[in-house]
């Protein structure tokens, strides 16, 4: 079964506000078992409403509408569906009820406008909207089903919660879509799908495996559609412990797992300390581990050493050293992680130190140049890593390189 979701307003085609709907809609239709064949943003425009519409219709059993449903003149949703569905608009008291105590309750004037939103079209269910004043509309053509909700998300996730799916569960029969992710590290993607070359070719021709690169990890999705859900998933479990056994050390975890929460589990259960050092990273490294409960743990401190003179002050770094080999080198970086470890009385410590761009670089050292080191107890490791050429790309890649190190240390890799 497909679905397509289309979402309605301006502001989203000039960039004033960022699509998030369609996101979350596409995940609860994927967890029932319904393909999302396509999204499209539109303008508020009837004629553009129609035709999208209708060519959803041709090709999908379920689409989806958000937005344009308020009570101004430019949200011309509810008209338009109307004018498709060919019937009048009729006066729901329930909404009207509803929409005057919410109103009331916030001291607003229950007005012309306001009273508007509980106008619909009288070919529509009306999906009773308890977090807002627009409600939402299920239409049924031919077997197909048109579900308008409002563009508001807080509102739409509510709907689509209590209202949507189940009435499409009960409406349709659906079979299962299985998605199971592994997050890998340390391998870019070409050289992971040369590695990983053999076990991808004798998957069964109903698993679909996709490539998700992002800044220092490439995720593995395999897939498989309208399918029993237990007996696949558990062939998709068998297929990954497979692929654990030809790259161990570079499977991270599943689905959502990220490098720094491995190395989170590995500091808090061997009860080690962290401190990091940053010049081009600007403190994102030690953002990644507060963000983590229970990181107070084994995160002593974070400095971000920005400027020269506060890698020679705080952290020790020896001024001959910055003239002569330069900020941006193995030399520094070295003394900034030993620095941050000897400050902080840490067990391991991070260091970052490079040029982010987008200027600064030279033929010698181009922008994306970033040395990293990781003192720990015995040595400290250096690596000097080209990150890119954007500077928030650079950023991100960095830390999460910064972050691969420090797992490699701690596992001796």
């Amino acid at each position: 079964m497909k679905a397509s979701i289309i979402t309605i307003g301006d502001e989203i085609l000039i960039g004033q506000i960022v699509d998030t709907n369609s996101v979350s809609i596409a995940r609860h239709l994927n967890a029932a078992g319904i393909v999302v064949r396509e999204k499209r943003s539109i303008g508020d425009d009837r004629t553009q409403i129609i035709q999208t519409v209708e060519q959803a219709l041709k090709s999908c059993e379920v689409t989806i509408l958000t937005g344009g449903l308020g009570p101004t003149k430019d949200d011309i949703t509810k008209k338009t569906l109307a004018e498709m569905f060919h019937c009048e608009m009729r006066y729901d008291q329930q909404v009207a009820a509803h929409v005057e105590k919410m109103l009331t309750g916030r001291g607003i004037e229950f007005n012309d406008l306001n009273r508007s939103q509980a106008l619909v079209p009288t070919a529509c269910t009306v999906l009773f909207n308890a977090h807002g004043t627009a409600p939402g509309m299920w239409f049924e053509r031919n077997g197909h089903v048109v579900i308008s909700l409002p563009g508001v998300p807080y509102e739409m996730e509510h709907l689509m919660q209590d209202e949507v799916m189940p009435r499409l569960k009960a409406h349709f029969s659906l079979r299962q879509i299985v998605h199971r992710t592994m997050i890998t590290a340390g391998l870019p993607e070409s050289m992971l799908a040369k590695r990983i070359e053999a076990w991808e070719n004798a998957l069964p021709r109903y698993l679909k495996l996709a490539y998700l690169p992002n800044p220092g990890a490439v995720r593995l999705r395999l897939s498989a559609y309208e399918v029993e859900g237990e007996s696949v998933a558990r062939e998709i479990d068998r297929q990954f412990e497979a692929l654990r056994k030809i790259i161990p050390h570079n499977v991270i975890g599943f689905e959502t797992a990220s490098m720094q929460e491995l190395v989170h589990g590995i500091l808090t259960e061997r009860h080690l300390t962290l401190a990091t050092a940053e010049s081009c990273t600007g403190g994102s490294i030690a953002a990644r581990f507060t963000a983590l409960p229970g990181a107070s743990a084994y995160f002593r401190c974070g400095v971000v050493s920005y400027s020269n003179d506060a890698k020679v002050d705080l952290l020790g770094v020896r001024a001959e050293d910055i003239a002569q080999y330069g900020a941006v080198s193995e030399q520094v970086a070295r003394q900034m992680a030993e620095g941050a470890r000897r400050v902080a009385s840490a067990d391991y410590a991070i260091a970052t130190t490079g040029i982010a761009g987008p200027t600064g670089g030279s033929a010698e050292k181009p922008v994306g140049t970033v040395w990293i080191a990781v003192a720990t107890p015995e040595r400290t490791v250096a690596q000097l890593r080209q990150c890119g050429s954007d500077r928030g790309q650079i950023i991100d890649r960095a830390s999460a390189f910064a972050i691969s190190l420090l797992r490699d240390c701690l596992t001796g890799k």
